[in-house]
């Protein structure tokens, strides 16, 4: 039995075991050592691709454009990601990966191979601007102790399952997941597009910092951490070493940068209302991304802790439930983006046994509603994320349609997808992909849903992901059962 990967589930009392010694799992790892070798002296994408296929993780295309010819939708209506309505009158056109135009029904290019979507509603491809990709499929334990390699191919299978949710961008906000983003993008396994943060930059003691309080004080020789060796946090005290730990993480091609300002709700050291990183700190982590032409966002909850972040700069807010009116108003005033996850009481919510974490959870929970609110009043620039951790990835389009509760169905998929791809742009040069994302316009990268629901009235539909017809990225069709 895997010791790192055994847990109990305090919900129902079961044990849970991990993969580790399936045979399936086995035999990957087995190919995977034997192919090293290999892969080495033949190089070649195949060769990495046949590596990944142990794991069932290879791309399965089920459509591509054939060389010059263009895909055409036809019979549909669609949700632009920008205008709050359903359009029609419409095809969509892609070429080259791109929506090349909105022509009217019978005005496309008769070359153009069809694609019938049966008068049913396309909208872009979803976004998830608060997600962390090689940290949503295992324990915190798996992560802190297991093999590298594990962990980003339970990462791998996940990007796929990210992708066949509807998702085809999320914004990572903190883990390693640079290596997963090359191989997404050069074809070895599916998944999303990722915009990555790197590591968390936390300040000791902070939200970021993961180590055990048996390995401190921290002395000038020794090793980095294991978290900090495999690039899920950055500890980083003072305006030389934040500068530092940013520098890295924009070398590394980071396409914007985290940062811990405060307090988490089960940190095993710091407080929910703590303050962390001083104005100065905040200020050189944000210095050192605009000298790149990006951003910093940054975890934090409370009013004084957002506030110290909008003084320094910090272009957006990740969480933020506990802010007051006046911090939300000077949100507005300053431009700064909002990324609010539904952190509610109910059946998705993380349980919780520690009396200061149930109370910093039903905080929470209780400014979720009220963040929402005041975040439509005041006209704050604001964008759906999950922040999905250790487990629970499924419920990631379940999170978006609760969005409906606060508002209409269509401005919920607005947050998930035009204000997204707005907030994505933040990372102007450093973005990693080039193109408009999150809207069905002219010269847009083509990351399309074709969906069966009716998206002016309801979400129930993605609770289901049978519901999504036709998944398609990048021009790409990855799903198809129209």
């Amino acid at each position: 039995m895997c010791q790192a990967c055994f847990a109990p589930s305090s919900a129902n009392g079961r044990l849970h075991f991990c993969h580790c010694g399936t045979p399936e799992t086995l035999a990957a790892m087995r190919r995977i050592e034997a192919d090293i070798s290999r892969r080495q002296m033949l190089g070649g994408m195949s060769a990495v691709i046949g590596m990944f296929a142990g794991f069932g993780l290879a791309p399965k295309e089920l459509r591509a454009q054939t060389a010059g010819r263009p895909l055409l939708l036809t019979n549909l209506r669609f949700f632009d990601g920008e205008t709050l309505s359903i359009r029609e009158g419409n095809d969509i056109l892609v070429r080259d990966g791109r929506i090349a135009a909105l022509p009217a029904p019978g005005q496309g290019p008769e070359d153009a191979e069809r694609i019938d979507c049966g008068g049913r509603t396309v909208i872009p491809g979803l976004i998830d601007t608060h997600w962390h990709t090689t940290l949503v499929a295992v324990s915190q334990l798996v992560a802190m102790t297991q093999e590298p390699g594990f962990v980003h191919l339970v990462a791998g299978r996940e990007a796929g399952a990210t992708l066949m949710r509807g998702f085809t961008t999320v914004r990572d906000v903190g883990g390693p997941a640079f290596a997963l983003q090359a191989a997404i993008d050069r074809g070895v396994v599916e998944g999303p597009r990722i915009f990555p943060a790197g590591a968390i930059i936390s300040q000791t003691s902070g939200h970021g910092d993961f180590r055990f309080a048996n390995t401190l004080p921290k002395m000038p020789l020794d090793p980095a951490s294991y978290p900090e060796a495999q690039g899920m946090a950055a500890i980083a005290d003072g305006v030389p070493e934040v500068l530092r730990r940013t520098r890295e993480q924009l070398m590394k091609g980071a396409s914007q940068i985290k940062i811990a300002a405060g307090g988490g709700v089960a940190s095993q050291y710091d407080p929910l209302e703590s303050l962390q990183f001083t104005e100065a700190e905040m200020r050189a982590s944000v210095d050192a991304a605009a000298d790149w032409g990006t951003y910093v966002c940054a975890h934090v909850y409370t009013a004084p802790g957002i506030r110290r972040c909008l003084a320094a700069g910090v272009k957006s807010i990740e969480h933020g439930q506990l802010a007051d009116e006046d911090t939300v108003r000077m949100m507005a005033d300053a431009g700064a983006w909002w990324s609010i996850q539904p952190f509610l009481a109910d059946e998705d919510a993380n349980q919780y046994t520690d009396p200061k974490a149930v109370a910093a959870q039903t905080a929470v929970s209780e400014g979720t509603v009220q963040a929402f609110e005041w975040a439509q009043k005041h006209s704050v620039n604001w964008a759906f994320g999950t922040d999905i951790l250790y487990g629970g990835g499924e419920s990631q389009a379940r999170q978006l349609a609760k969005l409906a509760r606060f508002m209409s169905p269509l401005e919920a998929l607005h947050r998930a997808t035009g204000a997204a791809g707005q907030l994505l742009a933040l990372s102007g040069a450093r973005a990693p992909y080039d193109g408009r994302l999150g809207v069905i316009a002219e010269g847009a990268l083509a990351d399309l849903l074709v969906i069966d629901g009716e998206t002016d009235s309801d979400l129930s539909w993605l609770a289901d992901s049978d519901n999504l017809r036709l998944i398609m990225k990048g021009g790409r069709v990855v799903k198809d059962s129209l």
